[in-house]
């Protein structure tokens, strides 16, 4: 090989990224020290972003396309390098490619209690999991903030502050919704969308985008749970009409499946008709007040007048009512 065929060598003239995977964030271009030659050939894939950087200083962003790289395109590193009049010789620069595709499928859950304050139970500890997808929005921003030196970055390294804020973001959107503890489990899409919206400005500095938030579960406590078990009894109780027919329903079922046939099914119908009577007199004693039996009083012939004080008792009486005399 002559020297000029080893010179050339060192130079670089394909720049790209083959090999994007679904944990990859940013991938820093192998170079070993080799400089890229003015006319390198740089492609930039779909869901990729291409950022040059100079002795640590952020230059050129190239969009998903093929480019030719010359001081035409390259405005900023034109500049930092001080190409008044064009390059003829290679240069040194860090090329970056930030993964901008969707990262699906992140899970996210609370490692502690949030607490919640409720109208009807005040202070309370909700645990909840879910999933969650991003993207990088800002690359450069991205760059700046998040990434350090690495040469390669995954989720790995962002995700688990993006989780801290997507908890204590949840915490601030339950609190702000004001949607009752008991009714939580029923509007998890509402308070979803509306935890996005409030996560979504928290990672926008960081460059990041909130894609997607949901809610599989919110975890009440024990005594939460107790009291919505009970409300639904109470619910279910509540027609005592519906409740009777249910009964003798069941009632009428369990004879039909009785081996003993017909005299099985007319057992039943005989419980089940004494049962709704029985919830039918019951109903109406609770619904009527109860009013106290008059006293009866003895027939008129069946009594005699009492010999010291002249009380009416009756005709067979050794001792007066009224006044304890002796009768004689």
């Amino acid at each position: 090989m002559g020297f000029f065929s080893k010179l050339t060598g060192q130079f670089i003239d394909v720049i790209e990224w083959t090999q994007p995977d679904d944990e990859t964030m940013v991938y820093r271009f192998e170079r070993d020290g080799n400089e890229i030659k003015m006319g390198a050939q740089l492609t930039v894939r779909e869901s990729q972003v291409a950022v040059m950087v100079n002795e640590g200083k952020l230059a050129d962003v190239f969009m998903p396309g093929r480019y030719e790289l010359s001081t035409q395109n390259m405005p900023i590193l034109t500049t930092l390098k001080s190409w008044k009049y064009g390059f003829n010789s290679p240069f040194k620069a860090e090329v970056y490619f930030i993964n901008t595709k969707q990262f699906l499928n992140q899970k996210w859950g609370t490692s502690n209690p949030v607490m919640m304050r409720d109208a009807e139970f005040g202070m309370i500890r909700l645990r909840a999991f879910g999933i969650y997808a991003f993207s990088v929005s800002e690359p450069v921003a991205f760059l700046r903030e998040v990434f350090g030196t690495t040469q390669l970055m995954t989720t790995e390294g962002v995700t688990g502050h993006i989780k801290r804020m997507l908890v204590s973001g949840l915490s601030d959107a339950i609190a702000q919704s004001k949607i009752p503890a008991l009714d939580l489990a029923a509007n998890y899409d509402e308070l979803g969308q509306y935890a996005k919206q409030v996560l979504t400005e928290r990672l926008a500095p960081l460059g990041l985008k909130l894609n997607d938030f949901i809610i599989e579960n919110i975890s009440l406590p024990e005594e939460v749970e107790k009291a919505m078990d009970k409300r639904t009894s109470m619910g279910v109780l509540g027609d005592l009409n519906k409740y009777t027919q249910f009964q003798a329903a069941e009632a009428m079922r369990d004879a039909a499946n009785n081996q003993n046939g017909a005299a099985g099914m007319s057992a039943g119908f005989g419980a089940a008709a004494m049962m709704t009577q029985a919830m039918q007199f019951s109903m109406q004693q609770n619904q009527q007040p109860q009013q106290a039996a008059p006293q009866q009083s003895a027939p008129a012939g069946d009594t005699k007048f009492c010999m010291e004080c002249g009380a009416r008792i009756p005709k067979g009486a050794k001792f007066c009512s009224e006044c304890g005399a002796k009768q004689g």
